[in-house]
């Protein structure tokens, strides 16, 4: 087996809303496999913390909401320090409440977190690698990009989105050398999961439901991010890769 197919060296990753959980364990993923990193979040104060993290880790702060400040810095970056050969749209949030309750404006707000910010940075870092010929784009979906639960019907309707834009990714820019894939994790524990987590009935529920037995590792996201960053999903494009322990595989 040719294992150089997944050494990222001399390759550098742009990853969203990185300063902590799945995003951070991209980042040292990525960076184990030899690539430069790049963290993104809105508080440049946490992303420096966090860049002490991993060696040779740079910060690029921008609201992935705002497309043009997402443009000034993607732009800005590329002219002062050289490509993003990777990115990985991570940047994410939930919100649960009934969907007969759900708030209008949180609904607002997760659609342009969750979904409008993977066309603002996907667009804004594919012009750069349309130019080159190459690039590598991954966006972070859900198991809820294919199943529901009571409460988070808007996240699911996201997360369902960032689906098919990957496709529609693929579909116009294969032809210029990028490949744009997803990964989807699934139950993982996280930040984001917290309130989920510290549930015991909850807990209990997704032991019996996932295969698998149990939550996952946010490490254990690392390999499939590492393969689709690599020459190695070299003709691989428009694909949402599920590491979710099986949940998604059975009834």
């Amino acid at each position: 087996m040719n294992t150089t197919l997944f050494n990222l060296s001399g390759k550098r990753a742009l990853v969203t809303g990185s300063s902590q959980g799945i995003g951070m364990a991209l980042a040292q993923g990525l960076a184990a496999a030899g690539a430069q990193i790049v963290l993104n979040g809105r508080d440049a104060a946490r992303l420096e913390a966090a860049a002490a993290r991993i060696t040779g880790a740079q910060t690029l702060a921008f609201d992935v909401t705002d497309h043009q400040a997402v443009r000034a810095a993607i732009d800005g970056f590329e002219a002062a320090h050289g490509p993003i050969d990777i990115l990985v749209n991570n940047a994410g949030m939930q919100h649960r409440t009934p969907l007969q309750d759900f708030p209008a404006e949180m609904f607002e707000k997760l659609l342009q977190t969750n979904i409008a910010s993977v066309f603002h940075v996907g667009q804004a870092v594919a012009r750069h690698m349309i130019a080159r010929g190459a690039g590598k784009i991954i966006n972070i979906a859900s198991v809820q990009t294919l199943l529901a639960r009571p409460g988070i019907a808007p996240y699911t309707a996201t997360k369902g989105a960032v689906a098919n834009l990957t496709k529609g990714m693929a579909t116009d820019w294969a032809q210029y050398g990028l490949n744009c894939n997803a990964i989807a994790p699934g139950y993982f524990d996280t930040p984001l999961n917290a309130a989920l987590v510290a549930d015991p009935e909850f807990s209990r529920w997704l032991e019996k439901r996932t295969p698998a037995g149990r939550w996952g590792k946010v490490e254990e996201l690392q390999g499939a991010c590492i393969f689709l960053a690599s020459d190695a999903a070299s003709f691989v494009n428009g694909h949402t890769l599920f590491v979710d322990g099986g949940i998604t595989a059975s009834l």
